[in-house]
């Protein structure tokens, strides 16, 4: 295995117990960028996102699954290996997802029927279309069976993994793709959410709206392009 960090700038001390880190484990690899790519905070994300997979895709006959994670407090606690163990034998999925306690909280790059585009970009209140899909998703994932896998377009919530083979035809996006998106889907959403959609203004750095989640169109492109299954599993890996 190998651990991948894309490095943008902090006010701590995390470079240096990157550079400690490395020191005990030469399989951690890291690059520090020091260039602003992107004043869009999703377009920074995905450029750090897509360097890793870059590394994937160069090393894909070593590798046949690969981790993407956020490395916050979300994940920052026990690590119950047991149903990332069970996974691992299954063959029902390319794109796997888990649940968290005590809700699911990813409702950012979160893309399943009937909702399928972000719930930010509706012309009622965010905050609004946030709390009807989290009640959603939060509901199906504390009822449905354990050993079920909820299928969606779009999931990450923090830490998925993935099956290298499906994921070499795509990459992180954080702009709004409604190239990628079709055009039904869409309209679905906005049927159930009774608004019109809020497209993007370039120069709306304030509300973001220029702005989606980058996991959106990588998920979307795996699906549309390499026939990938995303999905979510009810289980809670990090507890």
């Amino acid at each position: 295995y190998k651990i991948i960090f894309y490095y943008d700038s902090s006010h701590d001390n995390t470079l240096e117990i990157l550079k400690n880190y490395q020191k005990k484990n030469p399989r951690l690899l890291f690059y520090v960028n020091k260039v602003l790519t992107s004043p869009f905070r999703t377009h920074r994300l995905a450029v750090g996102r897509n360097y890793c997979l870059d590394y994937v895709k160069a090393n894909k006959e070593t590798f046949p699954y690969f981790i993407m994670m956020d490395l916050d407090n979300v994940n920052c606690k026990n690590l119950n290996l047991e149903p990332l163990k069970r996974s691992l034998k299954r063959d029902d999925w390319d794109g796997l997802s888990f649940n968290t306690s005590p809700y699911y909280y990813d409702i950012w790059g979160l893309s399943i029927k009937p909702y399928y585009f972000s719930y930010n970009h509706f012309k009622y209140s965010s905050i609004h279309n946030h709390a009807i899909v989290r009640s959603y998703i939060d509901t199906i994932l504390k009822t449905m069976p354990k050993h079920k896998l909820l299928r969606c377009l779009s999931s990450f919530n923090g830490f998925s993994i993935y099956r290298t083979e499906k994921f070499l035809n795509t990459y992180y996006d954080g702009r709004i793709r409604t190239d990628i998106m079709p055009k039904e889907f869409i309209q679905l959403h906005s049927h159930v959410a009774r608004s019109k959609v809020v497209y993007h203004k370039i120069n709306d750095l304030v509300d973001g709206r220029y702005e989606d989640c980058e996991h959106r169109a990588f998920h979307a492109q795996a699906v549309f392009n390499s026939g990938a299954r995303i999905r979510i599993s009810p289980e809670v890996l990090f507890t």
